[in-house]
């Protein structure tokens, strides 16, 4: 078989600079703690705790005094900040610079509906740690929907303003702001504020035009990635043989029969190293 990997799959710029500061960190102190995992792929994280890299929650905030405290991609709200402050905790912090700006537009967001009686809305998966970060950017309440179902949070008599957590689905996010706009009372006082990150959706079209290329598609991705969650659909409708992986031993050789080429290609926080381990095994079952 044909094996071939994505040139454009893999960590998007967020991710590669948390990662790279996450490196020089433990190089130079051995010990970092993050708060969260650092990336959606549990195979990319336990490199990383190889390292001294150590995954912690919030309720350990008050307990690491005097150590290191690492922010990743996804940002946090304030409150987390003050809180490492207060215990004594130093933050590296490595937001990703489209979330940092969303967070920003989130406070403009809820400023401007303060003046008119509206509402802000968010398109994100809920708890999921970037939208905890924005919707916590303020104290006011922020409506997060998920999907078309979620529309009936909204009190369409009111004004709207509408963003979007970097990685979700532009078509998604265009219908359902097309949506709002006709059950609106008046569709001007709907404001559409696209925030979704372009090196991440512009992967669709790619994507969709790579996985129609081959005979099977294998997905890389870890369980809890949203973006890994959208773009394996996006390939799954363009190629119903995709399959999705989170490392290379869930390789199944039942999935190959009759296919002479296989595409691989993966999630914003999938790294190519393990793209390409995934390559190396269907290379080994092709040669059987």
């Amino acid at each position: 078989m044909r094996v071939e990997i994505d040139d454009k799959s893999g960590f998007c710029f967020g991710v590669v600079r948390a990662i790279d500061k996450a490196e020089r960190a433990l190089a130079d102190y051995g010990t970092v703690y993050s708060l969260g995992d650092i990336v959606h792929n549990r195979i990319e994280v336990q490199r990383l705790e190889g390292l001294g890299l150590h995954t912690v929650t919030h309720a350990d905030l008050d307990g690491l005094g005097g150590r290191r405290l690492f922010i990743r991609a996804h940002g946090e709200p304030p409150s987390t900040f003050a809180r490492a402050r207060e215990a004594g905790v130093e933050v590296i912090d490595a937001t990703c610079p489209v979330v940092a700006k969303l967070q920003e537009r989130v406070v403009k967001a809820h400023a401007e509906m303060a003046e008119s009686g509206g509402q802000v809305v968010i398109l994100g998966k809920r708890g999921h740690a970037e939208v905890v970060g924005l919707t916590g950017q303020v104290q006011a309440p922020t409506i997060v929907i998920e999907g078309e179902e979620d529309l009936g949070l909204i009190d369409f008599t009111r004004p709207v303003y509408f963003l979007s957590q970097t990685t979700q689905s532009i078509a998604l996010f265009e219908a359902l702001g097309a949506e709002m706009r006709h059950r609106a009372a008046n569709p001007a006082n709907v404001h559409i504020d696209d925030t979704i990150c372009r090196q991440v959706s512009n992967r669709e079209q790619h994507l969709a035009e790579f996985a129609r290329r081959f005979d099977v598609v294998v997905f890389v991705c870890g369980r809890k990635s949203s973006n890994g969650k959208v773009l394996s659909e996006v390939c799954r409708r363009a190629n119903a043989r995709t399959h999705t992986v989170e490392e290379a031993a869930e390789i199944d050789p039942a999935w190959f029969p009759g296919a002479e080429s296989v595409g691989i290609c993966g999630a914003t926080s999938t790294p190519k190293w393990l793209m390409q381990e995934v390559a190396d095994r269907i290379g080994q079952i092709g040669r059987r």
